[in-house]
Parts: structure tokens; sequence; C-alpha cells
């Protein structure tokens, strides 16, 4: 059950300011487009193995996730010792903090305003795993906290709200006075799986039921909930439009992607992956535009997989489909394919979303390496 902190906070500031930082003028990113983090080693840690031979080299941060922000026009780096914020395009480091070795296991950016949610992680948590700690960077501090009884596995920020994943249960806490105002029992969730639109008139929230291969869409401004049973499989990850309107979900079994309706619940357009099993690995990158309240065919979706070791790690643009064999093959031949593919590094974890540049894709790698690619 969430807590809030006895000492009260100080007052709120306003959650929508932009953020005014200024780039990191050491770091210079290479022209090739598949760019290190070579900012991960600090500036101090340069010039001490340079000008002081006899100095052991500073060891790096090491990463602990990596997130984009709601609009993919940044990503949050959380390492061991703090966390670092990086502009997309062009790519380069924001700002950073550092918590002298305290480490943050998770970071939530709200679009670019200067709050924050951080949550401890690493072998050394700069904060307990059970909280959620609300920074604002203009101040540089924490502002506020919400306490669990056990550790949290995810963090979605709106304007208007906080929500918070543990194993079982989603909180939904009023953004302005962290007031709990929705409770959600789910299906045991490690991953710490939830989407929430992001819309100011609506508000919309996926996460899983409480049964295999089910998802849960709260439409909170119309007080009513949705169940869809996706997958007959448990859920590996999916994800919602900022609108509210689509979801795309896959299986642990990872060979399906399908996209519904949020709001009716039916079944728009299943893509498939290939035959052979893969774990997904990461929330799916959903855009998409509805002109004039119309429903309208669904996007190409980028998503990575971990595939069976005799296959190379892909990454797959869903862009062409086989409507004109479906009434002849069977149901197998019936879905839209990959016909594009991207070839990774084995051996990392990536997360993926759209560029705000058109037709581009920008992943991430917990190696430590950004790249875009179209």
């Amino acid at each position: 059950m969430a807590t809030l902190p006895a000492s009260p906070s100080p007052p709120w500031p306003n959650p929508n300011p932009n953020l005014n930082s200024i780039p990191n003028p050491n770091f210079h990113p290479d022209q090739s487009q598949t760019l290190d983090f070579d900012s991960l080693m600090s500036p101090q840690s340069h010039h001490a193995s340079t000008d002081s031979p006899e100095s052991p080299p500073a060891t790096p941060p090491s990463l602990l996730q990596l997130s984009f922000n709601q609009d993919h026009a940044c990503f949050a780096a959380a390492t061991d010792n703090g966390f670092r914020i990086y502009n997309c395009d062009p790519f380069r480091e924001l700002f950073r903090r550092e918590f002298g070795g305290g480490g943050i296991g998770h970071v939530e950016m709200l679009f670019r305003c200067n709050i924050l949610a951080l949550v401890g992680g690493g072998s050394h948590p700069q904060y307990p795993p059970t909280k959620v700690m609300i920074w604002d960077d203009h101040q540089g501090t924490c502002i506020g906290e919400l306490s669990f009884r056990s550790p949290v596995s995810g963090v979605r920020l709106r304007r208007d709200r906080i929500i918070v994943v543990v194993e079982q249960k989603i909180f939904v806490y009023n953004f302005a006075d962290l007031k709990l105002l929705h409770q959600i029992e789910t299906i045991a969730n490690p991953k710490g799986l939830c989407e929430v639109s992001h819309l100011t008139d609506s508000l919309v929230l996926a996460c899983p039921g409480l049964h295999k291969g089910q998802i849960r869409i709260e439409h909170f401004s119309q007080k009513r909930t949705k169940f869809i049973s996706a997958h007959d499989s448990r859920i590996a990850c999916f994800g919602l439009t900022l609108d509210g309107q689509f979801i795309a979900t896959a299986s642990t079994k990872g060979t399906l992607i399908r996209i519904y309706d949020a709001e009716l619940g039916t079944l728009l357009q299943e893509v498939r992956r290939g035959a052979n099993a893969a774990e997904m690995l990461i929330p799916m990158s959903m855009r998409m535009k509805t002109p004039m309240g119309r429903r309208v065919q669904m996007p190409p979706l980028p998503h990575l997989a971990r595939p069976a070791p005799s296959l190379n790690l892909k990454l797959f643009l869903l862009l062409e489909c086989y409507y004109a064999l479906a009434r002849v093959l069977p149901k197998y031949f019936n879905s839209e394919w990959s016909v594009a593919r991207f070839h990774l590094h084995e051996g990392t974890q990536y997360t993926v979303a759209f560029g705000v540049e058109k037709n581009t894709v920008i992943i991430l790698g917990m190696d430590g390496r950004y790249d875009t690619r179209k």
C-alpha cells in the first residue's frame, strides 16, 4: 500500500515548464549515426587518466535502465551512480546528476519537464527500491515520495497523474497533491508493464489483467473498464498510442503482434514476426493519428525480439501484408508479415522508438550504443 511521507512536502511547481538545459560541451557526436555513450565516462575521469598517469583510471558507471520520454525526443539513462538525460536528434547529453555511488534503477521523464520520477537500483541504491522519489531538477532535490510494501517495478507519468506499478498492483495518484485515486489488481507483473495515454481530456490506462494473456484497459473519463483476451500465452509487452485509441500486444511466444481498438476491444490487425518463438524484450512503440475521428489502417510498428540461438537478432519493420493470399492459404499466411529487418549485435537488450524525423527508428542498447535507422 502506498504511503505519503510524514513531513509535508514543499509546494509543487507547475509540471509543464520547459526544461532549460545546456548541452554537455565535452560530447562530440560521431557522424556515422551509430554513437557510443562515451559521455558515460565523466569528463573528470578523462582528465585524470591523462594528467596523472599514476592514478588508476576511473571505472565508468554501469547502465541499469534506458527509457524514452513520451514523445521520444529525449531519453533517460539510469546508472549505478545517478542518471543522465539525452536529446535524441541531434544526439547529445543534456545534463547529468550523480549521487556519489548511489544507484538509480528507473528514471521516468515527463516530456521535457523539470519533474522526474526516480527509483533506486543497483548494488548500492540511492533510494529504497520500494519508494518512488519525485525529483525537481530546478531545485536539485526530491520534493515528494511514495512508499510501498514491495519493490517498484515501473512508473508512468502524466501531467495530472503518477502511476506506480508493483508486482501485482497498480496505484494511480493525483499529481498535484499525491492523493491516491485508484488501485488496480493485476496478474504477476515483474516487468512493470503499464501504458497510459497523454491527452489532457481523457485518461486511458492499459495493464495486464488477472488472467494469462489478458489486457485490462481503464477508461477513467468514461468510468469504464475493458478486458481483452489478447493471447493464449502470457503478455510480454504492449504499446498504447498517445491518444489511447489503439493498443498493440505481444505474448511470450513472440510470433504474433495484435492490434486492438482500445475502446471497443476489437481486433483490427494481426502481424506475424515469424514462425520461431522469440522473447519480446521491450514495450512496442506506436505512433499514429486518426483524422476526423475516423479509424485508419495501422502504420508499421517497430519491435525487438531475442530470437532462438539459431537466429540473428533482428528489428522487424512491419510493412507489407498478404491480403490477396488470405482466402486460399492457411491462417498462418493470413497475417501481415515483416519484409524489412535490421541486424543488431547479439547478447544485449534494446529499447526502440519512432524518431521525430519521419520514417526513423531510434535504437538504444544496454551495451551503451545509440543508433538511428531508416
